[in-house]
């Protein structure tokens, strides 16, 4: 992996990249429309400018418990495998460089299915920083349902 530009997140204590060429944008927290009967993971529907986007709860995915909204909390908004998603995280703290020197490869016990969307940790200012994978957040089961929220939405 060469040079990486990252979005740098918070999720409670953690710091997680996302790669700066997956980011169409980084939003204040706006209202969400809940939809019923969607999967636990979607907080619910945005919309930006005229598109109709879902949100991802980030904290749900990583076992999390629900935090209070506040001026921190951020609305990540991404393109991955043809689907446009905002992500609810914590706070944005920056975009960096990092070298690929402070790039290193999972650990092999850590990847699981279940970990899919996690492919490096980067050292940046001697805090260690998990970097996701955008394509293996969503399962193929999850974006089965996130597409069908979508053409639910827009009939």
């Amino acid at each position: 992996m060469d040079n990486s530009k990252q979005v740098i997140f918070k999720l409670g204590d953690e710091e997680f990249g996302i790669g700066i060429l997956y980011v169409k944008a980084i939003e204040k927290h706006m209202n969400i429309v809940p939809i019923p009967n969607a999967p636990t993971f979607i907080e619910g529907i945005i919309n930006l400018r005229g598109d109709v986007i879902p949100v991802y709860s980030l904290r749900r995915k990583f076992g999390l418990p629900k935090k209070a909204i506040d001026d921190n909390t951020k609305l990540i908004v991404t393109k991955s495998n043809d689907v446009m998603m905002a992500y609810e995280v914590d706070a944005v703290s920056e975009i960096v460089e990092i070298k690929e020197e402070a790039i290193h490869k999972t650990p092999t016990i850590i990847r699981t299915e279940q970990t899919a969307y996690i492919d490096y940790v980067a050292d940046v200012n001697k805090r260690l920083v998990v970097l996701l994978n955008l394509d293996g957040i969503l399962s193929e089961a999850e974006k089965g349902a996130v597409e069908k929220i979508m053409a639910e939405v827009q009939e």
